[in-house]
């Protein structure tokens, strides 16, 4: 089985609707996607919108998607199992995730 892949999301939650928005750049240059969930920060509930709205969108269970890091920060790392860069690029565009080491 191969390592799960890292995904890292620019997360703003409070909006009107769980959406994804593309592909912007942090201060660093890397590759973020960038998200909103209706769902408020409380709670773990963003996060956790989150976890549902990317497995959704790559055809994935929502256990196989998980928050690696960024509990409290608007900028998070999510593990993604069973899914391939070519999946990601196919079903979110742009840069693909990274592989965990």
């Amino acid at each position: 089985m191969s390592p799960p892949l890292r995904l890292v999301v620019r997360l703003t939650p409070r909006a009107g609707a769980d959406r994804i928005e593309g592909w912007s750049e942090d201060a660093a240059g890397r590759p973020v996607l960038k998200a909103r969930t209706a769902a408020p920060p409380t709670d773990g509930r963003a996060n956790a919108a989150l976890e549902k709205l990317i497995a959704k969108a790559l055809g994935l269970a929502p256990s196989k998607v998980r928050l690696a890091s960024g509990a409290s920060s608007r900028t998070k790392t999510l593990s993604i199992e069973g899914a391939d860069p070519a999946l990601l690029r196919a079903r979110l565009g742009g840069p693909a995730a990274s592989s965990a080491d």
